[in-house]
């Protein structure tokens, strides 16, 4: 029976791995990047505006009234709003329509306080493969992580296996140079 080169099963697995799964983890990477900035830099995500008060005043349809006098946003009625966002602490609510367009109203005056493009959630969508397809995340995205992950474990592996046998060789030479002179010693 042939003897297992582990060395070269491990290079090879490196090799054959990283080329498999460099797309998906590109992706991960620079949208994880451009996620850990987003509070920073306000192309990723427009920056939270304070309002007047505390305590929101403004009905949802008073909300949606004054979301609708936005033109780019194009929302005519609650099917074109993707979700909304009460922030009490800074007096603000977050109506992001369908098409990504984000619009920040004081919640004591309804004063329209800012309209931009929101692109946080189409880097999420990119970050967690959901962009590409429903099952991409599953299927793609989550078999590259796994993959990463071994290809972490076997890399350790790897860089630390010559340490360990410069280790034990050593041990190895000490005890033999112990044994010899013991024996030098009885003679």
């Amino acid at each position: 029976m042939k003897k297992v080169n582990w060395k070269r099963v491990n290079r090879k697995t490196h090799y054959w791995g990283a080329a498999i799964i460099a797309l998906p983890i590109i992706v991960v990477l620079i949208s994880g990047l451009l996620l850990q900035v987003k509070k920073e830099f306000t192309w990723v995500q427009p920056a939270s505006m304070k309002g007047e008060g505390k305590v929101p005043t403004l009905s949802f349809q008073q909300i949606l009234d004054i979301a609708s006098t936005v033109p780019e946003a194009e929302i005519r009625s609650w099917k074109n709003v993707s979700r909304m966002d009460v922030r009490p602490s800074k007096g603000i609510v977050k109506v992001k329509a369908k098409n990504k367009i984000e619009i920040q109203i004081d919640t004591i005056s309804g004063k329209i306080l800012q309209v931009e493009y929101r692109r946080s959630d189409l880097i999420e969508s990119l970050h967690d493969g959901s962009f590409f397809h429903e099952y991409a995340k599953l299927w793609l995205f989550l078999p590259a992580a796994v993959m990463l992950l071994m290809l972490w474990i076997t890399g350790i592996y790897m860089f630390l296996m010559p340490y360990i046998l410069r280790r034990q060789n050593r041990q190895k030479l000490e005890l033999r140079d112990e044994d010899q002179g013991l024996s030098s010693l009885i003679n």
